[in-house]
Parts: structure tokens; C-alpha cells; sequence
């Protein structure tokens, strides 16, 4: 209920005071009280009663209602039977901070008040539910979806509760997006796939600096282990502290969550099926006619989903492809975990694979996608990777035709292979890195790789972990500055003699002469290593 709706004629018969423009507060309880400093009991929402006996100067009213303020109190109703009329001191002090005060005439009792609110509070909430899932039932079954953004603008507008549907990346699926910043969608995704890797029990609290949320899991299915491809509901506030039923109400809109996402997945299944037809043609290198066909099949499923009016996906003839590889998630989960990377790409992209691989074609409108902008994308996921999992993608350059994806393919497998090389739970590398060293790093046995690493840089990081003698970073400075003692120095804030002394020491701990190309590509390759 709302504070105006204590006023209404044939009610309560309580007067209004100060604040008219306060009365859509809503109202969530009440708190009868006549202590000095109440703030500490109130949670939020409550209509606070008070018969005014902490009152014994103008003072005091000024204090009292900037402590129930600060509490979260939505409004004041102050009886009349004890100390007569509502002072104007009173009246005052709840206009200056916008407080709704009611007058509470000497023949109502306060708890005729406790009463009408407890009821109302009631059927608003029976009813708030009841229309929840009449409303979801309702959209889910409509042509074309939709159904999860009007549900939380039902929860935003008649509950005024903020809610969000998210992907493990932060991608918002439904909820006002533009109430969340890209860093806080960032953190709410790594707090929840990181309570999810710890096996907390839901809800999971963030506390960020816009405030508090509370995250639930939406699981398709909670008996297998997939955060990592499940959405999350996010919601404003600190479910803990809510009561039993508005509770339960989060807990039933997860639940709808993720019916909405069995939903969206089954629409899914033709485009899968095509996606491994496309990706069976290229391993067994078709001919190209034949891949330009189930291409523009995918073209043409693109523009019946997205309605009528819609350009084919494709329309340039050109295509990505990302290759992509898992260890330690479970079979599967690694393609889910790509398409809901790409949003709204994906329902115009092909995502095919299995068990721990996954292979994306992206038609022309998604050919710019950067292996570093990939890169962010997958970012928040590294917080929910156990100690043995690891994500690595690899992205072609665009190919112009079909019997050019053959190619692109083998190209972004190659590119796979660079990321697999580096250290991190999630690496992606480029067609850019195709041309460089690091292809030839990426084509050597890991043995080989750590025994070239080991020679050169083993005594030199025992000594800097000995003596604190930051040579490791010197030496990257110094092939950074290709060589140059005064830009080193500069750049490490040294004298020209200590980056010397440094240098020496270096050479006398590998037996190597940095003043000879060869040996310093040696070491530059051996700190890519590292």
C-alpha cells in the first residue's frame, strides 16, 4: 500500500500535515513508538506511530524525525489523544525533510491503524504475486517473447523493487540496463560466480558503491553445476532482511527466470542443430556452395526471429570464426558459455560444438568483434574458474566468402593455440598475433617451453627473491627500451649507473651478453614464456 491510501475518504480518518507531494511512498509496515532515538529498529518502510511523548521542546521534534528519516521511515502519524494538537514545530521539521505526517485524531486508536496497515499489506502482497505469475504466464505463451521485461517492470512500478536478469558475463538480459554501470554488472558477475565456485548458499550479497543487491541463481537445472552458463537474478536491496512472503517473491521470479531461459534455449535448438551441420562441413572441407546454402539458411532464421523488415544477417558475405576450448567446466557448457557471450549476436550467429569445444561463426554486422573487446566480455567468468579451469579462444581474421571458412577456421585454431600459451584462467589471441613470434612460441611442447624459460630466468628471480634487487623488471625495461641506458633509466627512475650494475649482474647470473641481439631475443622470448 502507499501512504495515500491511509487518507482515503470512508478509512481511517487521519489528516494530512506536511509533505502532499511524499504520498506514493509505499509503505511495507508500521513501528508504534515514543523513544527518543528510534532509528535503530527501523529497516525501511514502516509508518511510524508515536503519541509524541518524547517531546519536550521544539528541539526535540527536529531530531526525532531527522533520526526516522535516516532510518528509512516513509511516514509519521502522530496521535493526539496525550499531548493534544500536532505541534507546528512538528509540522515543520517533517516539511523540511519531506516527511508525510498524518494526525492521528483522539478517537482513533493506534491499533485500528497497525490493523488496516497489516491488512492492506497483506492483500497487496497476495495480489502483487497472484498478478506475477498470471502476467508471466500470459507473455511466455505469447508469439515472440518478452515476457521477463514486463514482469520486472510489474515488480519496478507496483513494488518499486529494481531487479535484473544477468549472463555470468554481466550482460543484462532483462531489467532497466541503465541503472547499472558497466562495473557494476562486471562486480554483481563475479560476485555471484565466485559464492557459486565456494558453494554459498543463495542469495549472494554485494555491496557496491551504488548499494546493496542481493543475487540468485536462475539454474535451468540445479542438480548440474553450471553457473557459468546460468543467468542470475539480480535484485536491489538486501533479500535476508525482507519478510517470509516478499522472500518467497524473490525466490519465485528466480524460478521464472529460469523457465524463461528454458524457454529461449528450446527456440535455440533448430539454430544448434544448423550450427553443427555448418561446422561438420567445414571439417570435412564441403564444397563451398554447399556451406553458402546452410549459411543462408542461418541468414534467413536470423530475419524470421528478429521480425519482419530485418536485413539478412550476412548481407556482405563476410564471416569470424572463433575457435574455443575448456578444461575443467563440464561437457557442454563452454558453447552455452559462447553464446551468451556474443548477446544479441548470437541469435544471428552459428555456436556449434561439444564437450569441451565450442566453434562460433558471426555473419558480417558482427565481423568487427576484437579479440581484446572478447577478451573483456569473458573477463568476469575468471572468478568463478576453479584452480583447474581455463577458457581459451582463439579469432580469425573476417573471411570474405564460404569457401573461405575453411581457412578462417583453421586460422582461428591457430590463434586458439597462442592463447593456450599464455598464463590466465581466460586468454584470447588474434589474427594480429598470427604474423608474430608468439605463433612459433605456441607450436613448442610445454616441456620445451619450460626448459628454455628455466635456463635463462631461474637464477635471476632467486637472486631478486633473495636480495630485492628488481632485476627481472629491469631486464624487461631494458628490451622494452631496445637497449637505450638512458630511456631504461628514465623509465625505471635510476641513475644510468645502477641500471648498469644491474645489467651486469644479470649477464653474470646467465653467462649471456645483453650488448648481442642474439641474446637478447633469447631472454625476450623467455620472459614471453614466463
Amino acid at each position: 500500500m502507499r501512504v495515500r491510501d491511509l487518507l482515503a475518504p470512508g478509512t481511517l480518518g487521519l489528516r494530512l500535515l506536511a509533505a502532499e507531494d511524499e504520498l506514493d511512498r509505499q509503505v511495507s509496515g508500521v513501528m508504534t513508538t515514543d523513544l527518543h532515538d528510534p532509528g535503530r529498529y527501523l529497516h525501511g518502510g514502516e509508518l511510524v506511530l508515536t503519541g509524541m511523548l518524547w517531546r519536550t521542546s521544539a528541539e526535540d521534534s527536529e531530531r526525532f524525525v531527522r533520526t526516522i528519516v535516516a532510518g528509512g521511515a516513509v511516514a509519521l502519524a502522530a496521535g493526539e489523544a496525550e499531548v493534544g494538537p500536532v505541534p507546528a514545530d512538528l509540522i515543520d521539521a517533517c516539511a523540511r525533510h519531506r516527511m508525510p505526517l498524518l494526525a492521528v485524531p483522539d478517537h482513533i486508536a493506534f491499533g485500528a491503524v497497525t490493523e488496516f496497515v497489516g491488512r492492506q499489506v497483506s492483500a497487496d502482497r497476495a495480489a502483487d504475486l497472484a498478478a506475477l505469475v498470471d502476467r508471466h504466464r500470459m507473455l511466455v505463451s505469447a508469439a515472440g517473447g518478452g515476457g521477463l521485461d514486463a514482469v520486472l517492470d510489474l515488480l519496478g512500478g507496483d513494488l518499486d523493487l529494481d531487479c535484473w536478469v544477468l549472463t555470468p558475463t554481466g550482460r543484462v538480459i532483462a531489467g532497466p540496463a541503465d541503472r547499472l554501470t558497466a562495473e557494476d554488472r562486471d562486480q554483481l558477475a563475479r560476485t555471484h560466480l565466485a559464492a557459486q565456485r565456494q558453494r554459498r548458499r543463495p542469495p549472494h550479497r554485494a555491496r557496491l558503491i551504488s548499494g546493496s543487491y542481493s543475487l540468485l541463481p536462475a539454474a535451468v537445472d540445479p542438480a548440474e553445476e553450471s553457473p557459468l552458463a546460468d543467468w542470475v537474478l539480480a535484485v536491489a536491496g538486501d533479500v535476508t532482511e525482507w519478510t517470509g512472503k516478499r522472500q518467497q517473491l524473490a525466490e519465485n521470479l528466480a524460478r521464472l527466470v529460469a523457465a524463461e531461459r528454458t524457454r529461449r534455449d528450446e527456440g535455440r535448438r533448430l539454430r544448434r542443430r544448423l550450427a553443427d551441420e555448418v561446422l561438420t562441413l567445414l571439417q570435412r572441407d564441403a564444397d563451398p556452395a554447399e556451406i553458402s546454402r546452410a549459411l543462408h539458411a542461418s541468414s534467413a532464421m536470423a530475419v524470421r526471429y528478429e521480425g519482419a523488415g530485418a536485413e539478412p544477417a550476412n548481407g556482405g558475405g563476410t564471416w569470424l570464426v572463433l575457435s574455443a576450448e575448456s578444461t575443467g567446466l563440464p561437457d557442454g557448457v563452454l558453447r552455452t558459455i559462447l553464446e551468451e557471450a556474443l548477446g544479441d549476436a548470437s541469435d544471428r550467429a552459428l555456436v556449434a560444438g561439444s564437450g569441451n569445444g565450442a566453434v562460433g561463426v558471426l555473419p558480417a554486422l558482427d565481423a568487427a568483434v576484437p579479440a581484446e573487446a572478447l577478451r573483456e566480455l569473458l573477463a568476469p567468468l575468471e572468478a568463478g574458474l576453479g584452480s583447474e579451469g581455463r577458457i581459451t579462444v582463439g579469432v580469425c581474421a573476417p573471411a570474405g566468402e564460404a569457401g573461405g571458412l575453411r581457412g578462417a577456421l583453421e586460422e582461428a585454431r591457430h590463434a586458439r593455440r597462442i592463447a593456450a600459451a599464455r598464463i590466465g584462467r581466460v586468454c584470447v589471441a588474434g589474427p594480429e598475433e598470427l604474423a608474430s613470434h608468439v605463433l612459433l612460441l605456441a607450436a613448442v611442447p610445454d616441456e620445451v617451453r619450460r626448459a628454455f624459460r628455466s635456463r635463462l630466468l631461474d637464477r635471476v628471480i632467486a637472486y631478486d627473491i633473495e636480495h630485492q634487487a628488481d632485476l627481472v623488471r629491469t631486464l624487461e625495461a631494458f628490451l622494452r627500451s631496445d637497449g637505450s641506458w638512458t630511456r631504461c633509466a628514465a623509465q625505471l627512475h635510476v641513475h644510468v649507473n645502477t641500471l648498469r650494475y644491474r645489467i651486469g649482474r644479470i649477464e653474470e647470473l646467465t653467462g649471456r651478453d645483453l650488448s648481442r641481439l642474439e641474446d637478447r631475443v633469447d631472454f625476450y622470448l623467455a620472459l614471453e614464456l614466463a
